[in-house]
């Protein structure tokens, strides 16, 4: 017969669970109301309870280990079907309207193709969509929710991780007829390049390409030339059309690489320091029909957003 889990672990999941959403005490602190101390302790009374190590402590952020990822994709859902269960029975069906601001990219092609399975969820709430660039700062009041790209630092907001993203060249395989192979860094002298010159808040117009290429020790290519957009799903557009190699994010073009419009000429990709968050005021969760599309979005997030395994 299985054991029944205590019920002081039971509390110490529910830190542990604030603690990954945000990987941050700090965070998860001020979500629960507690001190950054008393999550640090409540981790570590879990760890130790489990005989394992949840979390990764690096010198400016947290990663979860291997058995932490598994705890939260075991523990994450039951939790969040609890807290709806309950919020249905305590205030009926949620309805109202919530409004939620999001990087252009990232709407289009992650978001608005999940929204019908929200929809069906919570038939009630009414999203207010805005797309907004990351070169328009975050202000209160504009938003309940908001989706962005950044270090995960906001302040004045508090935030929950949603996916650490990495990047890596890709291009159409038409482009690559007629042309020495393309498979060293260096042989970018031989083709076009296509910039995001929005990649991320505050980046240079460059930003993507010479982060990737110093990332596997290719500083020295030149790729201060070439078309550039201010928007990342135009740029790879504009790779598929053939017009150069662009810089892929991994959150954002699954599809195409499984078709194979795309290649990645070089299978390695780089982190780059910044993530997709969900950014949201100081009490704004406290709003159920805010929590309930926080919730819906990580737990999409969580669910889809796994390696693409990319095609060279």
């Amino acid at each position: 017969m299985t054991d029944k889990v205590p019920s002081q672990v039971h509390a110490r999941l529910k830190v542990f669970l604030a603690a990954a959403r945000h990987l941050s005490f700090t965070q998860a602190g001020e979500e629960l109301h507690i001190t950054t101390g008393a999550v640090s302790q409540q981790i570590k009374a879990l760890e130790d309870w489990l005989g394992f190590k949840l979390f990764r402590r690096l010198a400016r952020h947290l990663e979860l280990t291997d058995e932490g990822q598994r705890l939260l994709a075991a523990v994450d859902p039951a939790y969040a079907a609890v807290d709806l269960a309950v919020g249905r029975l305590r205030g009926g069906t949620l309805s109202g309207v919530v409004r939620l601001r999001s990087l252009p990219s990232f709407l289009a092609i992650w978001l608005v193709p999940r929204m019908p399975k929200l929809m069906r969820r919570h038939p009630a709430i009414e999203l207010q969509v805005e797309a907004e660039d990351s070169i328009r700062s975050l202000r209160d009041g504009e938003f309940d929710l908001a989706i962005d790209l950044n270090d995960g630092t906001y302040p004045g907001f508090q935030s929950t991780v949603l996916v650490e993203e990495e990047i890596f060249p890709v291009c159409s395989p038409q482009l690559m007829q007629e042309r020495p192979p393309l498979d060293t860094p260096d042989r970018l002298d031989h083709y076009p390049v296509l910039h995001d010159m929005t990649a991320w808040r505050g980046s240079q117009p460059y930003a993507e390409w010479e982060r990737y290429l110093k990332a596997i020790g290719a500083s020295h290519v030149n790729v201060r030339r070439g078309y550039m957009f201010n928007r990342n799903q135009i740029t790879i557009q504009a790779a598929i059309a053939g017009m150069g190699v662009a810089i892929a994010r991994r959150t954002l073009t699954t599809t195409e690489l499984e078709s194979g419009q795309l290649i990645a000429p070089f299978a390695q990709s780089v982190p780059t320091g910044k993530r997709y968050c969900l950014v949201y005021p100081s009490g704004a969760l406290d709003d159920q029909r805010v929590s309930a599309v926080h919730d819906w979005i990580v737990d999409e997030a969580r669910g889809a957003l796994a390696p693409v395994q990319v095609r060279r």
